[in-house]
């Protein structure tokens, strides 16, 4: 969905049932995680999370519990994420969330760091459509994974860069994920899972361990494409038939890369 100044790409529904206790609030907690992208650092200023239970875009906004700050996106790939908000809600579902940000965003690229100019559509919040059901006692996790490779844009001669988001939001139950390793485990890859013809997840593995978890996979079945760097001693791979189901998580085996 293109809404002028930024994308938001939204796969949504589905619920972590971790309590169900009745007479109890359903909580919901926002997690930050990242798809990859070629910098070495990311920052995004988080300052609000809002949801609200109605399609009103002007009225009825709920403001989460929020941990504002400055979070390097590029540190919540492999698997990692980081909570950013979490409360009690006294709603019966959730229509929208809208994630505000500040001013102090930055990228980094061979080590100097440049300002995100943000556009001023941003000052109300990046708003995502969502259509999920709350019940009493249950513990919703909502994934909000920013892709980093394709939010920022240089502005033609300038040099400078403009940020302009795009936020793929899953719920944890409704989406399953592919876990796997590499060897030799200090290789790091880019691993990609096409979910469509026009939509690719992806991360990148651990350095230090050579493990990768994709998340936020539909239920279904598909192929992993596991790629080196351009100066890497090894070659890349795909494997095919990989099935996905929702709330599970499918486990490759090992992944031998084959020297070039």
């Amino acid at each position: 969905m293109k809404i002028n100044t930024f994308l938001m790409v939204v796969a949504m529904s589905g619920l972590a049932l971790t309590s169900c206790n009745k007479n109890e609030k359903a909580v919901l907690n926002i997690r930050l995680t990242d798809a990859p992208a070629d910098y070495q650092a990311v920052n995004i200023d988080v300052q609000k999370v809002l949801i609200n239970s109605t399609d009103d875009e002007n009225n009825g906004w709920i403001e989460l519990e929020t941990t504002p700050g400055v979070y390097n996106v590029l540190d919540y790939t492999a698997g990692n994420s980081e909570l950013i908000a979490t409360a009690p809600l006294d709603v019966p579902a959730i229509r929208q969330i809208r994630l505000v940000l500040g001013d102090n965003n930055s990228v980094m690229i061979d080590s100097v760091e440049y300002p995100l100019d943000t556009p001023s559509a941003q000052q109300s919040g990046l708003k995502l459509k969502v259509n999920q059901t709350l019940s009493e006692g249950v513990q919703y996790t909502a994934y909000l994974d920013f892709d980093a490779s394709r939010s920022i844009v240089r502005a033609g001669n300038s040099g400078k860069f403009i940020l302009k988001p795009v936020l793929r939001l899953y719920f944890e139950a409704n989406t399953g994920s592919i876990k796997g390793s590499i060897e030799p485990a200090t290789e790091k890859v880019l691993v990609q899972v096409p979910v469509s013809t026009t939509d690719t997840i992806s991360t990148y593995s651990d350095e230090s361990g050579g493990i990768f978890l994709v998340s936020g996979v539909p239920s279904g079945s598909y192929k992993v494409i596991i790629t080196t760097s351009s100066g890497s001693l090894f070659n890349g791979t795909v494997i095919d038939n990989v099935d996905v189901i929702n709330g599970e998580t499918t486990v490759l085996d090992k992944i031998t890369l084959i020297p070039r």
